[in-house]
């Protein structure tokens, strides 16, 4: 089953040189095209050498929304992105959907949608040995790349990993 992602994901994950990640747990991931457009990967960013790699080897996909009236919906308590995410995550009975702005989380909850974001994704990479270290990814998150991660999900991630 295809895996859906919203921009935050993956280019926070490319930020930190960790994009390979989502290849790794999810083979083929999807993006709509207002992703595409949010992710500038024509520019010069942190990241986008990644990114283009990414699409140029096929791994990262793009597919168009059908459904513009449930995007035109969800565009009134969501960005651009995030709602064609939802809507293509529908629209291809998605196993999973790659979200982190909390109101698009609970927006693709109530639709049914299994969500997981950059920390679930680097939580993933730690308990399969793929990480050594997850205190140091989520450093170089807020450090590179301006993620906030509030303390007390902080404190569980790392838990939950085993690092405390």
């Amino acid at each position: 089953m295809p895996v859906v992602s919203d921009t935050s994901p993956i280019l926070n994950l490319a930020i930190i040189r960790r994009l390979s990640l989502l290849w790794e747990q999810f083979g083929e991931v999807w993006i709509p095209p207002a992703v595409l457009k949010e992710l500038r990967v024509e520019e010069s960013l942190p990241g986008n050498d990644l990114i283009r790699e990414a699409l140029e080897t096929g791994w990262l996909k793009t597919e168009t929304v059908m459904n513009s009236s449930l995007v035109q919906a969800l565009r009134r308590e969501l960005d651009k992105g995030e709602a064609e995410a939802i809507a293509l995550a529908l629209q291809m009975n998605a196993e999973c959907i790659l979200l982190d702005e909390r109101d698009a989380r609970r927006v693709a909850r109530s639709f049914g949608l299994k969500v997981t974001g950059v920390l679930g994704v680097l939580l993933r990479a730690k308990k399969e040995g793929k990480l050594s270290e997850l205190r140091r990814e989520m450093e170089e998150l807020r450090r590179e790349a301006g993620f906030f991660i509030g303390m007390e999900l902080y404190v569980e991630l790392l838990r939950e990993s085993g690092e405390i």
